[in-house]
């Protein structure tokens, strides 16, 4: 520890570390961290503990195996002075995508694209800067994206109309103090037509409005159909009961055929005047 209180940072010999923990990773992961190191270098030190003749990890035994299966020898460590009270989650920091890309843009002025993307495991890093995108918002929504109050997919929303109406939109939310993309969303949907951006042939949210509006008139059609249909099958059912109970009246109303029918079909005479019953009135 050094004298202002904060870990002091030295160079440790690799044999002296040893892990407090062994964590099961996942290989993806694991890649993505060696593609990290052999593109820039160990750029967070490892946090380690004295103990005994060595020092143990506190935090970074993943990055310390990499590093000894490529034969590094001294590591660069900060020595902490609590074991049992560190914890490494307390240092990560979920970047948002505003906070994201202008990390990205900053390595971008020491390395190149494809350095950087080989770093983070991925094969190109376009789609994370989202190039042109803060060009086409209005400078206060920029500053809201920067300052985490909208979303990324709420930014690229508000793209969907003119810079003067995006100012309006983040007013109407900075009022409701409803930064949701539900609601930018809305908003963006009762926007006049000569205050909507460019759809440059992609599909616009009013395309897609009307689309989800016709995919639902056609369901409203198929139900109005099938409605119709067993309407009709009711309707047929109903007077083919109607003709039964006539006609099974008439054979009871004959005390002979209700005699005989009693006499040796039991059953079937049961059956007639339970319909003639439940049809009665």
């Amino acid at each position: 520890m050094s004298a202002n209180g904060k870990p002091k940072g030295i160079d440790i010999s690799i044999v002296k570390l040893v892990p407090r923990n062994e964590r099961k990773i996942a290989k993806k992961y694991r890649q993505r961290i060696e593609a990290s190191l052999r593109a820039v270098g160990l750029i967070e030190p490892l946090i380690v503990f004295p103990l005994d003749d060595g020092y143990e990890i506190l935090d970074g035994a993943l990055r310390y195996r990499i590093l000894l299966d490529h034969g590094v020898e001294t590591v660069p460590c900060l020595v902490h002075d609590a074991r049992d009270g560190f914890t490494g989650n307390r240092m990560v920091n979920q970047l948002s995508a505003s906070q994201e890309m202008r990390m990205l843009r900053k390595s971008l002025e020491e390395l190149d694209e494809k350095t950087i993307a080989s770093a983070l495991g991925m094969q190109g890093i376009g789609h994370r800067l989202n190039k042109g995108l803060l060009a086409k918002l209005h400078p206060d929504v920029v500053k809201a994206f920067n300052a985490n109050k909208i979303n990324l997919q709420t930014a690229k929303e508000l793209t969907n109309v003119k810079q003067d109406r995006q100012h309006e939109i983040l007013k109407l939310m900075e009022s409701c103090n409803d930064y949701s993309t539900t609601f930018a969303r809305g908003l963006v949907l009762k926007t006049p037509a000569n205050k909507r951006a460019k759809a440059n042939g992609s599909k616009t949210p009013w395309t897609q409005a009307d689309e989800k509006k016709s995919q639902l008139l056609k369901k409203l059609q198929e139900a109005e159909q099938q409605q119709d249909f067993y309407t009709g099958l009711y309707r047929q059912y109903t007077t083919n009961l109607l003709k039964l109970v006539i006609y099974v009246r008439t054979l009871l109303n004959n005390a002979e055929v209700k005699a005989y029918l009693q006499t040796n079909h039991a059953d079937l005479a049961r059956i007639f005047e339970e319909i003639l019953e439940s049809t009665e009135g």
